[in-house]
């Protein structure tokens, strides 16, 4: 990992982190007002993504959809948007593409949990739930094969308790009508086997 060629300023706005991020080697979040250097991802953490992601796009490709998967998008929570840019794993929105830094109207949202980054990485759920386009939140263990979904019900508001899906489950993302045995994002990843 590199160094940031000066420290961040604290407390910053949107605008002057955009400003400030742009000459940084590394990737980074900004929570509060306060920049967060973004780690890499674990082996089994990117091979995860890579195959959700893949497969995201492979059913969108095939729908003929307008909607759009991407990889570590930035999106801006509702609630402090002037000083919160947050980077989940996986994006997806149904908005044309704006060419903005940040995703516009996403729909659901993917992170995957690593034992490094659980607490932040759930920290993030809740400004997630803040933005009114977002209908899915799906939590991917990195760890284990499971997965928690929450869904934005018919009346706007999101369940107390997410869904679990286990190791014979069914990915669902409702939002797009995307379905995947849970167990394949893991094939690569070497999660359930000898690695694990």
């Amino acid at each position: 990992m590199s160094v940031a060629t000066e420290l961040p300023p604290r407390h910053m706005t949107i605008p002057e982190f955009l400003a400030w991020a742009e000459a940084q080697p590394d990737l980074w979040q900004l929570r509060d007002g306060e920049p967060e250097m973004m780690a890499p991802a674990a082996d089994r953490h990117g091979r995860i993504q890579a195959v959700l992601a893949g497969s995201i796009y492979g059913h969108l490709s095939n729908a003929g959809s307008s909607c759009s998967v991407v990889i570590a998008p930035g999106v801006i929570p509702r609630v402090w948007s002037d000083r919160n840019m947050l980077i989940p794993d996986i994006g997806i929105t149904c908005a044309p593409a704006t060419g903005a830094v940040a995703m516009p109207d996403p729909v659901t949202l993917i992170e995957i949990l690593s034992p490094s980054n659980e607490a932040q990485t759930r920290a993030n759920v809740w400004a997630f739930a803040t933005i009114p386009t977002v209908a899915e939140i799906i939590l991917v263990s990195s760890f284990e094969i499971a997965a928690e979904i929450l869904r934005r019900g018919p009346d706007g508001n999101w369940p107390k308790q997410p869904e679990f899906v286990g190791t014979e489950g069914v990915l669902r993302i409702d939002s797009i009508g995307f379905e995947m045995k849970l167990r394949e994002a893991y094939r690569t990843a070497g999660v359930g086997t000898e690695l694990a």
